[in-house]
């Protein structure tokens, strides 16, 4: 059932478009590709789709060995950003490959990207970066501090900075190695400084949720189901987080405190031997494509036997119900006879997976899909993000 709009609504959805259109919105992913192995149980005959948000968990993915992977995203320049990383792994050493997307930072980036990348590029990449170099050539800054997620980044340090008392105890965290110590930390010294009036009060913001590729009607799924809104939602994600999982390995989280990666803590590609599984003919095997993901589909006579489409479905299911239905058509029209899907949602049993009807039949999307939520839930509480709230395994009924 299609949702009319408020006039609230309205502005929030022009400033989000606003926003959207004209700026890459995550330099990093926000889903945690480890937990999708997992789910998707990958072998070399799959050929898969993929959202490509910042590019990493494609490379994830492509470590596997599938078949294919294609890319897609209706947003340029997070291809761009795929794009970018393609060429590095193809043209750099480890070394340098490592401070552009490790640090975020190489001193003599405008002649790495001038003399070995720029070719290589597609002519919207290729203007997309000719602008914006100094991103990675900023000895002060980090590629990480940049892009819609990085701005907020930014912001956040500076709330630091402003508050040393608070920044050395979130330091302090960051560097424990050990779970208990690390919960006792938090417990402390930092969640008593940290939820502030003026913390939760920015949170809940839809400006702050835009800049986080959030759009307002997702955040109003998440306060639907939460007592204290957007700002308790984040508050108990992130609790969950710093208590009940090992902050070492959580490159997620770090990336935005410290600007950079280190080598013990980053994503699968930027780890020495994996670099070179890419290097060595895996990446050849991801081809980017800037589209929607029905107009993708409707153009490719390919099978595809996994689907990894994040959370775009919530920004759909609200305004445009019927491009959704299309979609799912679409994705149903391709699936191969043992394809799987996972997706990820603000609600932990979206609406619209028993309100979509498909086809002359008026067939429920729910009655296509056999879904895995037992397993699911078990591996969503090993999720480093753990920003959503629901993960979805489903497979195509044949």
């Amino acid at each position: 059932m299609k949702t009319a709009p408020t006039l609230a609504d309205r502005i929030d959805q022009r400033v989000f478009d606003a926003i959207y259109s004209r700026a890459l919105v995550y330099n990093t992913c926000w889903e945690d590709p480890a937990v999708d192995r997992l789910a998707l149980e990958l072998t070399p005959d799959d050929t898969l789709l993929v959202i490509t948000s910042a590019g990493c968990n494609v490379l994830d993915y492509a470590l596997t060995g599938p078949r294919r992977i294609h890319a897609v995203d209706a947003n340029p320049r997070q291809n761009a950003l795929l794009e970018l990383k393609l060429a590095g792994i193809r043209a750099l050493d480890f070394d340098d490959f490592f401070a552009v997307f490790g640090h975020g930072y190489h001193p003599a980036f405008r002649d790495l990207y001038h003399d070995a990348l720029r070719q290589t590029l597609s002519p919207f990449a290729r203007a997309f970066w000719d602008r914006r170099a100094a991103w990675f050539g900023n000895p002060d800054g980090s590629f990480y501090f940049h892009g819609l997620s990085g701005i907020v980044a930014r912001l956040f340090n500076a709330y630091l900075r402003a508050r040393p008392r608070l920044a050395e105890s979130v330091r302090a965290l960051f560097a424990s190695e050990d779970l208990d110590h690390q919960r006792e930390i938090y417990d402390t010294r930092v969640q008593p400084l940290f939820w502030t009036p003026a913390l939760n009060w920015t949170l809940s913001r839809q400006l702050t949720m835009s800049l986080l590729g959030v759009p307002h009607p997702q955040r109003k799924e998440v306060q639907a189901q939460h007592a204290q809104g957007v700002a308790g939602f984040i508050r108990e994600a992130l609790e969950y987080v710093l208590r009940q999982l090992p902050i070492t390995d959580n490159y997620f989280w770090s990336v935005y405190l410290r600007g950079r990666y280190t080598p013990a803590c980053c994503p699968e590609y930027l780890k020495r031997d994996n670099f070179a599984a890419l290097k060595a003919g895996l990446v050849e095997r991801i081809v980017p494509h800037t589209c929607t993901v029905t107009e993708f589909l409707h153009a490719s006579d390919e099978s595809i036997s996994r689907y990894v489409l994040l959370d775009h479905m919530d920004w759909m299911s609200s305004y445009h119900p019927e491009a959704l239905a299309e979609e799912w058509q679409a994705i149903l029209a391709r699936a191969s006879a043992d394809a799987r899907i996972i997706f990820r949602s603000a609600h932990v049993a979206p609406r619209y997976l028993e309100r979509l009807e498909l086809g002359p039949e008026r067939t429920r999307l729910s009655e296509r899909l056999r879904f895995h939520p037992e397993r699911a839930a078990a591996l969503n509480r090993l999720d480093r993000v753990h920003t959503y709230a629901g993960f979805h395994i489903a497979d195509v009924h044949a």
